[in-house]
């Protein structure tokens, strides 16, 4: 099967996210500044949220860009990993209307670990199925950026219970460290067409 349409599937599942994130931010009622300001959780959660789905986003086009066939095990791994950023909305508004409460900051912890669990799955699946020099493989290495992220979101889970504002800071931190784009997917699929 071709990679097409498990990126356009993606693709649209994580508009999809997005789009139901904004929408369940409310208008306030009033004309003020000040009516925007108990607002100023939701929207905060909503931008650290969008900056993580941005992330995905990208980095999933860049691993698929170095697949070159796709198999059953790699939809089913795609999809889990679908599942879990279906969540991130729901998550986001439970920790913007609650101002970063230690179970909703848990939970979002908990579903940006098995994010980062799923989209390791479907990268080890994408490497194993492309062979022993798959380009994937060459770019990521040990991927020890990807292990350090899960390692972060399980001490950000634990240090939710009690100190919120630190699993929120290493959360923030996390997305930091991946705002930019995958850069050695790009630097081996560049070296491969030369």
């Amino acid at each position: 099967m071709g990679k097409t349409r498990l990126e356009a599937f993606s693709d649209g599942m994580i508009a999809i996210f997005i789009t139901i994130m904004v929408l369940e931010m409310k208008v306030p009622h009033g004309e003020t500044i000040d009516a925007l300001l108990p607002l100023l959780p939701v929207f905060l959660s909503y931008v650290l949220s969008f900056v993580y789905l941005g992330i995905y986003w990208n980095n999933h086009h860049h691993m698929l860009h170095a697949c070159r066939r796709v198999t059953g095990a790699i939809l089913w791994a795609n999809l889990h990993l679908m599942f879990w950023l279906s969540l991130i909305p729901f998550v986001t508004g439970w920790m913007g209307e609650n101002h970063f409460a230690s179970g909703p900051s848990a939970l979002y912890g908990a579903v940006l670990l098995m994010s980062g669990f799923a989209y390791s799955v479907l990268q080890q699946l994408i490497i194993t199925s492309q062979g022993p020099d798959s380009v994937l493989k060459k770019a990521v290495g040990n991927d020890r950026k990807g292990k350090m992220s899960l390692v972060a979101y399980t001490v950000a889970i634990a240090a939710s219970f009690w100190f919120p504002q630190v699993s929120l800071a290493i959360y923030v931190c996390v997305a930091t460290a991946w705002l930019v784009p995958d850069r050695r997917i790009e630097r081996v699929l560049g070296a491969n067409e030369n």
